[in-house]
Protein backbone atom coordinates (compact mmCIF):
# COMPACT_ATOMS: atom_id res chain seq x y z
CA UNK A 1 0.00 0.00 0.00
CA UNK A 2 3.25 1.99 0.70
CA UNK A 3 4.34 1.54 -3.02
CA UNK A 4 0.79 2.36 -4.16
CA UNK A 5 0.55 5.46 -2.20
CA UNK A 6 4.19 6.57 -3.54
CA UNK A 7 3.15 5.33 -6.93
CA UNK A 8 0.14 7.68 -7.03
CA UNK A 9 2.06 10.89 -5.78
CA UNK A 10 4.40 10.51 -8.31
CA UNK A 11 2.47 10.13 -11.22
CA UNK A 12 0.48 13.13 -9.69
CA UNK A 13 4.02 15.04 -9.31
CA UNK A 14 5.13 14.12 -13.02
CA UNK A 15 2.11 14.83 -14.63
CA UNK A 16 2.27 18.82 -13.27
CA UNK A 17 4.48 18.64 -16.16
CA UNK A 18 2.60 17.44 -18.78
CA UNK A 19 0.20 20.71 -20.91
CA UNK A 20 -2.78 20.95 -18.95
CA UNK A 21 -6.11 19.43 -19.66
CA UNK A 22 -7.73 21.40 -21.75
CA UNK A 23 -10.12 20.71 -25.07
CA UNK A 24 -8.30 18.97 -27.86
CA UNK A 25 -8.92 19.98 -31.31
CA UNK A 26 -9.64 16.28 -31.61
CA UNK A 27 -12.96 16.49 -29.37
CA UNK A 28 -13.60 20.17 -30.41
CA UNK A 29 -14.15 18.12 -34.03
CA UNK A 30 -16.18 15.51 -32.16
CA UNK A 31 -18.58 18.02 -30.41
CA UNK A 32 -19.33 19.92 -33.35
CA UNK A 33 -21.75 17.57 -35.02
CA UNK A 34 -22.01 15.50 -31.61
CA UNK A 35 -24.73 14.86 -29.38
CA UNK A 36 -25.89 15.45 -26.04
CA UNK A 37 -24.20 11.86 -25.04
CA UNK A 38 -20.64 12.98 -26.39
CA UNK A 39 -21.01 16.22 -24.22
CA UNK A 40 -21.79 13.67 -21.04
CA UNK A 41 -18.15 11.32 -22.50
CA UNK A 42 -16.36 14.26 -23.03
CA UNK A 43 -17.25 15.11 -19.37
CA UNK A 44 -16.51 12.05 -17.94
CA UNK A 45 -13.03 11.60 -19.14
CA UNK A 46 -12.06 15.36 -18.96
CA UNK A 47 -12.85 15.25 -14.86
CA UNK A 48 -10.71 11.98 -14.76
CA UNK A 49 -8.09 13.63 -16.23
CA UNK A 50 -8.35 16.66 -14.55
CA UNK A 51 -5.61 16.10 -11.99
CA UNK A 52 -6.10 19.33 -10.13
CA UNK A 53 -9.61 18.63 -9.34
CA UNK A 54 -8.88 14.97 -8.56
CA UNK A 55 -5.94 15.83 -6.11
CA UNK A 56 -8.09 18.23 -4.48
CA UNK A 57 -11.33 15.42 -3.91
CA UNK A 58 -8.68 12.93 -2.62
CA UNK A 59 -7.65 15.53 -0.34
CA UNK A 60 -11.19 16.31 0.87
CA UNK A 61 -11.76 12.44 1.50
CA UNK A 62 -8.49 11.84 3.00
CA UNK A 63 -9.20 11.52 6.60
CA UNK A 64 -13.72 11.52 6.02
CA UNK A 65 -14.39 7.59 7.45
CA UNK A 66 -18.08 8.31 7.98
CA UNK A 67 -20.47 7.83 4.44
CA UNK A 68 -22.83 11.09 6.01
CA UNK A 69 -19.12 13.18 6.14
CA UNK A 70 -17.93 11.59 2.83
CA UNK A 71 -21.28 12.32 1.24
CA UNK A 72 -21.89 16.05 2.74
CA UNK A 73 -18.60 17.16 1.67
CA UNK A 74 -18.49 15.43 -1.85
CA UNK A 75 -21.77 16.84 -2.20
CA UNK A 76 -21.56 20.68 -0.97
CA UNK A 77 -18.20 20.27 -3.69
CA UNK A 78 -20.11 19.03 -6.62
CA UNK A 79 -23.27 21.75 -5.74
CA UNK A 80 -20.60 24.53 -5.83
CA UNK A 81 -18.65 23.46 -9.29
CA UNK A 82 -22.07 22.60 -11.19
CA UNK A 83 -23.16 26.34 -10.36
CA UNK A 84 -20.49 27.68 -12.19
CA UNK A 85 -19.82 25.42 -14.54
CA UNK A 86 -23.89 25.97 -15.70
CA UNK A 87 -23.83 29.84 -15.30
CA UNK A 88 -20.72 30.86 -16.28
CA UNK A 89 -20.25 29.19 -19.69
CA UNK A 90 -24.21 30.21 -20.58
CA UNK A 91 -23.71 33.89 -19.28
CA UNK A 92 -20.47 32.88 -21.69
CA UNK A 93 -18.24 34.59 -18.81
CA UNK A 94 -14.40 33.86 -18.83
CA UNK A 95 -11.38 34.68 -18.04
CA UNK A 96 -7.42 33.56 -18.55
CA UNK A 97 -7.78 29.43 -17.69
CA UNK A 98 -4.15 29.61 -16.53
CA UNK A 99 -4.90 32.23 -13.91
CA UNK A 100 -8.02 30.16 -12.60
CA UNK A 101 -5.83 26.97 -12.69
CA UNK A 102 -3.54 28.62 -10.43
CA UNK A 103 -6.22 28.93 -7.81
CA UNK A 104 -6.92 25.74 -8.53
CA UNK A 105 -3.71 24.46 -7.34
CA UNK A 106 -4.18 26.27 -4.17
CA UNK A 107 -6.63 24.81 -3.01
CA UNK A 108 -4.97 21.74 -3.05
CA UNK A 109 -2.11 23.14 -1.29
CA UNK A 110 -4.79 24.67 1.16
CA UNK A 111 -6.84 21.25 1.34
CA UNK A 112 -3.38 19.58 2.37
CA UNK A 113 -2.49 22.04 4.46
CA UNK A 114 -5.50 21.53 6.63
CA UNK A 115 -5.68 17.98 6.45
CA UNK A 116 -1.94 18.29 8.69
CA UNK A 117 -3.40 20.80 10.80
CA UNK A 118 -1.40 23.53 9.47
CA UNK A 119 -3.49 26.22 10.71
CA UNK A 120 -3.57 24.89 14.49
CA UNK A 121 0.28 23.44 14.39
CA UNK A 122 1.59 26.67 12.37
CA UNK A 123 -0.78 29.57 12.48
CA UNK A 124 -1.93 28.95 15.96
CA UNK A 125 -5.47 30.00 14.68
CA UNK A 126 -8.84 27.38 13.97
CA UNK A 127 -9.26 26.48 11.07
CA UNK A 128 -11.82 28.02 8.21
CA UNK A 129 -15.05 25.94 8.16
CA UNK A 130 -14.33 23.20 5.95
CA UNK A 131 -17.68 22.49 4.56
CA UNK A 132 -17.83 26.45 3.31
CA UNK A 133 -14.35 25.99 1.93
CA UNK A 134 -15.36 22.77 -0.13
CA UNK A 135 -17.92 24.73 -1.37
CA UNK A 136 -16.23 27.88 -2.22
CA UNK A 137 -13.32 25.75 -4.16
CA UNK A 138 -15.62 24.12 -5.60
CA UNK A 139 -17.38 27.43 -7.31
CA UNK A 140 -13.74 28.34 -8.73
CA UNK A 141 -13.13 24.79 -9.58
CA UNK A 142 -16.14 24.64 -11.56
CA UNK A 143 -15.27 28.06 -13.20
CA UNK A 144 -12.03 26.28 -14.23
CA UNK A 145 -13.96 23.98 -15.70
CA UNK A 146 -16.54 26.35 -17.83
CA UNK A 147 -13.08 27.96 -19.14
CA UNK A 148 -12.51 24.65 -20.85
CA UNK A 149 -15.76 23.97 -22.22
CA UNK A 150 -16.22 27.31 -23.52
CA UNK A 151 -13.06 26.30 -26.15
CA UNK A 152 -15.86 24.65 -27.89
CA UNK A 153 -18.22 25.78 -30.42
CA UNK A 154 -21.33 25.63 -28.13
CA UNK A 155 -23.62 28.06 -30.31
CA UNK A 156 -26.01 30.65 -28.95
CA UNK A 157 -27.53 30.97 -25.64
CA UNK A 158 -30.60 28.91 -25.59
CA UNK A 159 -31.80 25.51 -24.52
CA UNK A 160 -29.87 23.65 -27.17
CA UNK A 161 -26.78 25.29 -25.77
CA UNK A 162 -28.25 24.91 -22.10
CA UNK A 163 -28.43 20.95 -23.03
CA UNK A 164 -24.93 20.21 -23.49
CA UNK A 165 -24.01 22.22 -20.29
CA UNK A 166 -25.77 20.28 -18.57
CA UNK A 167 -24.58 16.70 -20.48
CA UNK A 168 -21.23 17.64 -19.80
CA UNK A 169 -21.88 18.99 -15.85
CA UNK A 170 -23.66 15.34 -16.01
CA UNK A 171 -20.18 13.72 -17.63
CA UNK A 172 -18.29 15.37 -15.00
CA UNK A 173 -20.31 14.28 -12.17
CA UNK A 174 -19.94 10.70 -13.62
CA UNK A 175 -16.28 10.99 -13.93
CA UNK A 176 -16.26 12.53 -10.30
CA UNK A 177 -18.23 9.32 -9.01
CA UNK A 178 -15.65 6.78 -10.58
CA UNK A 179 -12.43 8.64 -9.56
CA UNK A 180 -13.92 8.98 -5.50
CA UNK A 181 -14.69 4.39 -5.93
CA UNK A 182 -11.41 4.02 -6.34
CA UNK A 183 -9.94 7.08 -4.24
CA UNK A 184 -11.80 5.07 -1.29
CA UNK A 185 -10.85 1.65 -2.08
CA UNK A 186 -7.72 2.91 -1.72
CA UNK A 187 -7.70 5.32 1.34
CA UNK A 188 -9.84 2.25 3.50
CA UNK A 189 -7.36 -0.20 2.33
CA UNK A 190 -4.99 1.76 3.54
CA UNK A 191 -6.17 3.08 6.80
CA UNK A 192 -6.33 -0.77 8.17
CA UNK A 193 -2.30 -0.63 8.09
CA UNK A 194 -0.19 0.91 10.56
CA UNK A 195 1.44 2.72 7.91
CA UNK A 196 -1.48 5.00 7.38
CA UNK A 197 -0.75 7.06 10.50
CA UNK A 198 2.84 6.95 9.85
CA UNK A 199 2.64 8.52 6.62
CA UNK A 200 -0.70 10.23 6.26
CA UNK A 201 0.90 13.45 7.19
CA UNK A 202 3.56 13.23 4.66
CA UNK A 203 1.54 11.90 1.79
CA UNK A 204 -0.06 14.94 2.52
CA UNK A 205 3.14 16.87 2.33
CA UNK A 206 3.56 15.15 -1.19
CA UNK A 207 -0.09 16.74 -2.05
CA UNK A 208 0.92 20.18 -1.15
CA UNK A 209 3.93 19.43 -3.12
CA UNK A 210 1.89 18.03 -6.06
CA UNK A 211 -0.27 21.60 -5.54
CA UNK A 212 3.02 23.58 -5.71
CA UNK A 213 4.02 22.50 -8.70
CA UNK A 214 0.66 22.88 -10.44
CA UNK A 215 0.90 26.76 -9.55
CA UNK A 216 4.00 27.03 -10.66
CA UNK A 217 3.21 25.37 -13.91
CA UNK A 218 0.13 27.29 -14.56
CA UNK A 219 1.72 30.95 -13.70
CA UNK A 220 4.36 29.97 -16.11
CA UNK A 221 1.54 29.54 -18.88
CA UNK A 222 0.12 32.32 -17.92
CA UNK A 223 2.87 34.47 -17.68
CA UNK A 224 3.98 33.30 -20.99
CA UNK A 225 0.03 34.72 -22.52
CA UNK A 226 0.77 37.85 -20.71
CA UNK A 227 3.90 38.93 -21.78
CA UNK A 228 6.59 36.79 -23.31
CA UNK A 229 9.68 38.56 -23.63
CA UNK A 230 9.44 39.95 -20.37
CA UNK A 231 9.45 36.74 -18.67
CA UNK A 232 12.49 35.66 -20.20
CA UNK A 233 12.22 32.57 -22.13
CA UNK A 234 11.99 32.31 -25.70
CA UNK A 235 8.91 30.11 -26.55
CA UNK A 236 10.45 28.07 -29.15
CA UNK A 237 12.73 26.65 -26.49
CA UNK A 238 9.16 25.27 -24.53
CA UNK A 239 7.66 22.00 -25.87
CA UNK A 240 4.63 22.59 -24.09
CA UNK A 241 4.46 26.06 -25.81
CA UNK A 242 4.73 24.18 -29.32
CA UNK A 243 1.95 22.02 -28.24
CA UNK A 244 -0.53 24.82 -27.02
CA UNK A 245 0.64 26.80 -30.65
CA UNK A 246 -0.19 23.31 -32.90
CA UNK A 247 -3.48 22.67 -31.22
CA UNK A 248 -4.33 26.60 -31.11
CA UNK A 249 -3.56 26.00 -35.36
CA UNK A 250 -5.99 23.10 -35.00
CA UNK A 251 -8.79 24.72 -33.32
CA UNK A 252 -8.54 27.35 -35.68
CA UNK A 253 -9.53 24.84 -38.56
CA UNK A 254 -12.17 23.74 -36.88
CA UNK A 255 -14.05 27.08 -36.85
CA UNK A 256 -13.19 28.08 -40.18
CA UNK A 257 -14.85 24.54 -40.97
CA UNK A 258 -17.83 25.16 -39.58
Amino acid sequence: MVKMTFLFFSLAIMTTFSYGHGISPEDMQTMINGGNLHYIWLGATHMLSGYDHLLFLFGVVFFLTAVKDIVKFVTVFTLGHSITLIFATFMGITANYYLIDAVIALSVIYKAFDNNKGFENYLGVKSPSLLIMVFTFGLIHGFGLSTRLQQLPLGEQNFDMFLKIISFNIGVEVGQVIALFFMLIVLNVWRKRASFLRLSKVANHALMLAGFLLFLMQMHGYLHTTDEEAFGFNADEHYHIHLDMEQTKKRDYVYDSL
